[in-house]
């Protein structure tokens, strides 16, 4: 949504017209050898929804309900037969609060900044104070915001990811995972008795 509004000069403030452009907006996801691609509007998003502009844009126009209520629908559309892993600042906690598993992942905002500096590949004219910067305003604007707020759900399992790699936090993810897959086949098994 915020991707299109910055397409359209659609006002990140007008919360009616960016509720039509979620309401309107054709998305869907593909899983392949290139990875997981994010379609909108038949034109491949999946490196586009990661630049700066959407980034800071997408913390504006994720304050407004109208929007969070289109995205939070399909959102929940994409998961009804299961099977998903889904990322995002309220999935556990609005989207699927009875999801089998939750992952809250958290690292310190320098590494998140070297992360996404890296991610960005080094974007021309960003300094890492520059997106410390955007990251810390944007935590406190979605810790911040009315709907949807940037919460740990309760029952997540939280890993610190500050020291780790991302095969690290992948293992880790996958044992937990696992585990939680064990326990349940185990308390399916004493219930079918």
């Amino acid at each position: 949504v915020a991707l299109l509004a910055l397409e359209t000069a659609t006002s990140l403030a007008d919360a009616a017209a960016l509720g039509a452009i979620a309401e309107r907006a054709d998305f869907r996801f593909e899983t392949g050898a290139a990875g997981n691609r994010l379609w909108l509007n038949s034109k491949d998003v999946t490196e586009a929804i990661r630049s700066p502009e959407v980034t800071h844009a997408t913390s504006i126009v994720s304050t407004h309900a109208i929007v969070r209520t289109h995205l939070v629908e399909r959102q929940r559309e994409q998961g009804v037969a299961g099977g998903v892993v889904m990322e995002g600042r309220d999935i556990g906690t609005v989207v699927f609060p009875d999801a089998d598993l939750k992952i809250f992942l958290e690292a310190s905002p320098e590494v998140r900044g070297q992360r996404r500096l890296k991610d960005q590949e080094a974007a021309e004219g960003t300094s890492a104070e520059t997106v410390l910067q955007q990251i810390s305003e944007r935590d406190w604007r979605d810790q911040t915001r009315e709907v949807s707020p940037l919460l740990p759900a309760s029952d997540a399992v939280r890993i610190d990811t500050t020291r780790l790699t991302a095969a690290e936090v992948t293992e880790r993810i996958l044992d937990i995972a696992k585990a939680r897959s064990r326990g349940a086949g185990m308390e399916n098994s004493r219930g079918n008795r």
